[in-house]
């Protein structure tokens, strides 16, 4: 007789093995046709261009962000809208249940739309791509010195 513990161990020990097998049979049956396009960096839908030493457009994860906000902002309001109209809370409570879930929801509403607001007015909703800046620092130490810097460690 195995134990709960044994039983435990039996269906981690099984997972594990599925999963094993799964990844094997993945690598084995996949086709693998890498070329020049599929091996190229790709980051948010942008092409790299140039150094990637720049600042760097912040705004796809911005957007991304306010997205899943909105996202479990719909994850509340589904539950909430079931037990919302619920007539045996609002029966036991002699109506204030349901004056109390509408001023809870639009309370949570108003502080999402706020939210909203505040990344519309912020511009971080305006899909412009900015052009990068490469910044420029005034050095005391001539152009030319870097250069020879520059060569010398280059040639190695």
């Amino acid at each position: 007789m195995v134990s709960d513990f044994g039983a435990i161990l039996l269906f981690i020990i099984a997972g594990l093995v599925l999963m094993g097998t799964m990844l094997v049979l993945a690598k084995w049956l996949r086709p693998h046709r890498p070329n020049e396009e599929k091996l190229t960096t790709y980051e948010s839908g942008e092409d790299p261009l140039g150094n990637a030493n720049i600042q760097f457009n912040v705004r796809f994860y911005v957007v991304a962000l306010i997205f899943v906000l909105f996202e479990v902002e719909l994850l509340f309001l589904f539950p909430w809208s079931v037990v919302f109209g619920n007539a045996d809370l609002i029966e036991q409570t002699n109506g204030r249940w349901g004056w109390f879930a509408l001023a809870e929801m639009t309370v949570f509403v108003l502080i999402l739309v706020i939210g909203l607001a505040y990344a519309w007015v912020k511009g971080y909703l305006d899909w412009v791509r900015p052009q990068p800046r490469i910044p420029h620092i005034e050095s005391p130490v001539p152009m030319d010195m870097y250069q020879s810097v520059n060569e010398k460690y280059s040639k190695k």
